[in-house]
């Protein structure tokens, strides 16, 4: 990772979520990218919670899940970087607002993307009530490449620094209440 910076903040520009919101849930999945969040995160004093969504019921033929694998992977890390893990299952809300609305598009000729529904409904929509109502969080992060312009007007999502990791394509769906209490730490860096 380069530690190029675009702005002065390393989640958004203008009004800065980051001087209202001390407590901070992180969605990691096990991977660099969240990993990445979490540890900038860390390092400006927030307080964190690192969570593992839970989003697919899958077992290969030998009854292995990925997903039990991903989420040690996510406790290890969590335990490394000396913050709480916690894991929340939305598999009901998956199936129900996000597979079974993909099946229903392809059988009527669409090709709907499931990220983009995900994110919506599941990421910054279930998991962000998650973090709020269950653990009294002020504000959620993720590991995806993207910035956030906040003014006294509202939130407007930015595209990142890296305009080949740039995943604001993804985003463009979610709404400006989940805007308002979203941090995206790693949208001022170039992945190298």
């Amino acid at each position: 990772f380069s530690s190029r910076v675009a702005s002065s903040s390393c989640c958004s520009v203008g009004v800065k979520l980051e001087d209202m919101a001390s407590r901070v849930a992180v969605a990691m999945s096990g991977g660099v990218d969240s990993t990445v969040a979490t540890l900038l995160l860390k390092r400006k004093g927030y307080e964190l919670v690192g969570v593992f969504m839970r989003n697919w019921d899958e077992r290969d033929e030998t009854g292995h899940c990925s997903a039990e694998s991903d989420y040690h992977e996510v406790q290890a890390l969590c335990s490394h970087i000396g913050i709480p893990c916690r894991q929340v299952d939305f598999v009901r809300e998956y199936w129900n607002e996000v597979f079974s609305e993909l099946l229903l598009g392809y059988e009527s000729g669409w090709t709907p993307n499931p990220d983009i529904l995900c994110n919506r409904r599941i990421k910054f929509r279930a998991f962000q009530e998650y973090v709020v109502n269950s653990l009294g969080m002020d504000a959620m992060a993720t590991g995806h490449y993207a910035r956030v312009l906040r003014t006294d007007k509202g939130s407007k999502l930015l595209q990142a620094v890296d305009r080949f990791k740039d995943q604001t394509y993804f985003l463009a769906q979610i709404s400006q209440s989940a805007l308002q209490r979203t941090l995206f730490p790693i949208g001022h860096l170039t992945k190298q």
